[in-house]
């Protein structure tokens, strides 16, 4: 499955469903599953009303309250739409989509950077999920996630030839025991 690691708290704000569009500076073509990795980095500034009253009402009021270094959500990445130079009459960009354009409210604006030029990328369907420890990367990468073949546990997993996987402790005592 791709993945994307976002810093906190805006990876938070995408699992709890409250932020649909993750902004960056680049397009992607991919559309599909994508895993929201938050970054191991809290960059949280207690001055945006809009962000810090939605994190509250969640019951995220300190920065010890995110989960950093892991996956937290699965969304389906539907489109990635490039933000314009037009203006709505509130003042807020228009994003162009494939098929049609998108008009921000005052929320979804305050959770991005929608400098024009830019691109927003789209998520439906996303699910929160129990935290999983995982490093992250930068741009879109592939999180193999699964069952492991030998202990049964759901964990990250070295991929073998027939899509199948193994976890790391696993190969490790495999390999330890190995002539």
């Amino acid at each position: 499955m791709k993945a994307i690691t976002i810093h906190q708290p805006w990876a938070t704000l995408i699992a709890l469903g409250e932020k649909k569009f993750e902004t960056r500076g680049w397009k992607t073509n991919y559309r599909g599953p994508i895993a929201i990795h938050a970054s191991k980095q809290l960059l949280y500034d207690h001055r945006l009303p809009k962000l810090s009253s939605t994190l509250w009402e969640h019951g995220f009021r300190k920065e010890d309250d995110f989960p950093l270094g892991c996956v937290l959500a699965i969304a389906e990445l539907v489109d990635c739409r490039k933000v314009s130079d037009w203006l709505t009459n509130k003042g807020m960009p228009v994003l162009h989509g494939a098929e049609d354009d998108y008009y921000l409210d005052d929320k979804e604006y305050a959770f991005g950077d929608y400098t024009p030029g830019r691109y927003a990328w789209e998520l439906i369907n996303i699910k929160r999920i129990e935290p999983v420890p995982v490093k992250g990367k930068q741009g879109l990468w592939n999180w193999n996630y699964g069952t492991c073949i030998n202990c049964k546990e759901d964990k990250e997993l070295l991929l073998l030839e027939d899509q199948q996987g193994i976890c790391e402790d696993c190969a490790q005592v495999m390999s330890d025991l190995a002539p």
